[in-house]
């Protein structure tokens, strides 16, 4: 009897963990505050910010997608805070956005996003809830938090499959829509090239979606076929840099263009640094036209590795 109710039992807790591993949520998000700017806050109020914002980008189900527990998408959230207004509530600042993957069968991670939202504004008193909703902006806030989620996710899923992301895009331009009928910053097209709007067209005109193309060809085909064969992966990532100048031909301004420098340029010089050299030179070249700025950092791929 004993070993019947035993054999119950496990099978109950075995049911339970594999539902819990079914309705893990997508993401796996560490929050920030800094608030070193602002002299008339308490730091109570932080602390119940960060823990609200960490609260609903961990716990809101964002997705239809089955997550288990080790495959949730690693990102993070650090809010730079310039202002606060103790009255309304009413904060400013910037915001990083910065995301990651595993590289297939080895340890190593590769950055996928890392961002710095200019636009940062909103209203947020102690005790206050964050609501999530998919049909309705509830306020700027959840708005912000809702595009970089659906961004995050999108993008994501663009490394693993040709498109994958397809869907997350079009969650995070419902987001744009609803946020554009306000009189928020950040989400107008044509206020700057590189607010929201600007990053969601990025990913989505025809001039500049390649940009996906080359997403799932560099993490997919390129980075997770070097623990195979290390010449043919950088042979792939050499092919998503010819695609890459291709859009900086069309789009020289594109927010993707920064994005993807600022996301993989240290990569890719480590990854062109045990090249040969005449696929050093050749990529030094390609990657100095896109980013003429860099050349300081561009210069380490022609050292010679030892």
């Amino acid at each position: 009897m004993k070993k019947t109710l035993f054999a119950l039992l496990l099978t109950i807790i075995s049911a339970f963990n594999v539902v819990a591993q079914e309705e893990a949520t997508e993401l796996l998000c560490d929050v920030t505050v800094n608030f070193d700017k602002i002299t008339n806050g308490s730091k109570d109020v932080f602390a119940q910010f960060k823990q609200a914002v960490s609260d609903y980008m961990n716990m809101t189900k964002w997705t239809n997608a089955t997550f288990g527990t080790n495959e949730k998408i690693h990102c993070n959230l650090v809010f730079i805070l310039s202002s606060w207004d103790n009255n309304t509530g009413a904060m400013q600042g910037e915001l990083q956005i910065q995301s990651s993957r595993p590289v297939y069968n080895s340890s190593y991670t590769t950055t996928v996003i890392n961002f710095k939202d200019t636009k940062i504004n909103f209203n947020y008193e102690t005790g206050m809830s964050l609501t999530f909703s998919e049909m309705t902006m509830e306020d700027n806030l959840t708005a912000i938090l809702n595009f970089w989620a659906y961004m995050i996710i999108g993008m994501d899923f663009d490394t693993f499959e040709l498109k994958g992301g397809d869907p997350y895009y079009e969650r995070a331009a419902q987001v744009v829509r609803l946020a554009q009928s306000t009189n928020e910053t950040g989400w107008k097209a044509f206020e700057d090239n590189n607010n929201r709007s600007a990053v969601l067209s990025a990913f989505t005109d025809n001039a500049t979606s390649a940009i996906r193309q080359i997403l799932y060809d560099y993490h997919r085909m390129g980075l997770d076929q070097m623990v195979v064969t290390v010449d043919k992966g950088r042979s792939t990532i050499t092919h998503t840099l010819e695609n890459l100048k291709k859009i900086y031909e069309v789009a020289p301004l594109s927010v993707c263009l920064t994005m993807f420098k600022d996301a993989k340029l240290d990569e890719l010089v480590n990854i062109y640094s045990k090249a040969n050299m005449s696929e050093k030179e050749s990529v030094y070249e390609m990657l100095y036209q896109l980013y003429p700025s860099e050349t300081k950092r561009l210069d380490d791929i022609k050292k010679p590795s030892y």
